[in-house]
């Protein structure tokens, strides 16, 4: 006389799997955690423990079920190889920007930072020819305490150079400054982009979907892919 196999080991098995585990990432919808390649294969291993001798687990669904176990090995693996890369590649980049701290950077930006007693330079991107060329400096406080003429200029860029001092040529405390350049193209007074000179503090590593960014002595923060020239 035959003895049949328990069947329902396996489905036990199956509902232990779809259980919450404490410490485990799961759907937040169906409290299910996440199955992976060991406890796929656990199951595979049970299934065929526990099947039915008069009636045996087909071939075919054996042999398909394996395909998907070897499948999801790739992706695991593919997967930690790629988050390894990524953590190499931070790295090097950290390497590099921390190269970066206590130099002189130029930035696509509309303020700095003013040491007393020393000169800021910069330079304004013009899209056309301006018949009259501005650059307006205000301190932290919004007061306008210089403005360089530069005259007339072409499209591109246009180099400046602010002594630190107000109208009346006296030097200015230290602290950070804001820059507006205008233009005249085409009879129209036009904003025109700056870029300054700023010197790099420290470096702030990114987090997952942000990149490294770059602190600067005024107080901002601007990523690496800003930077327009690097000085010594």
């Amino acid at each position: 006389m035959t003895t049949a196999v328990d069947n329902t080991k396996s489905s036990d098995y199956i509902k232990s799997l779809q259980k919450p585990t404490s410490g485990k990432t799961g759907d937040a919808n169906t409290g299910a955690s996440s199955l992976g390649k060991d406890s796929f294969l656990t199951l595979l291993v049970t299934q065929m423990q526990n099947q039915n001798p008069l009636d045996p687990q087909d071939n075919s669904q054996f042999v398909a079920q394996l395909a998907q176990f070897s499948s999801l090995e790739t992706m695991q693996n593919l997967s930690s190889s790629v988050d390894a890369i990524g953590g190499m590649y931070q790295s090097t980049q950290a390497l590099q920007a921390s190269t970066l701290v206590g130099r002189t950077v130029v930035v696509d930006s509309g303020s700095t930072y003013l040491e007393g007693g020393k000169e800021i330079s910069g330079s304004v991107s013009l899209p056309d020819t301006s018949t009259l060329t501005t650059v307006k400096v205000y301190d932290s406080k919004g007061n306008l305490v210089r403005t360089l003429d530069l005259g007339e200029k072409k499209a591109g860029e246009s180099a400046f150079t602010w002594d630190g001092k107000d109208e009346e040529g006296k030097g200015l405390d230290s602290g950070k400054y804001s820059f507006v350049a205008t233009g005249s193209i085409g009879g129209k007074s036009t904003t025109a982009k700056t870029y300054l000179a700023d010197k790099v503090t420290s470096v702030t590593m990114g987090t997952a979907g942000s990149p490294m960014a770059l602190n600067l002595a005024d107080g901002t923060t601007v990523s690496l892919s800003k930077i327009q020239k690097i000085s010594l």
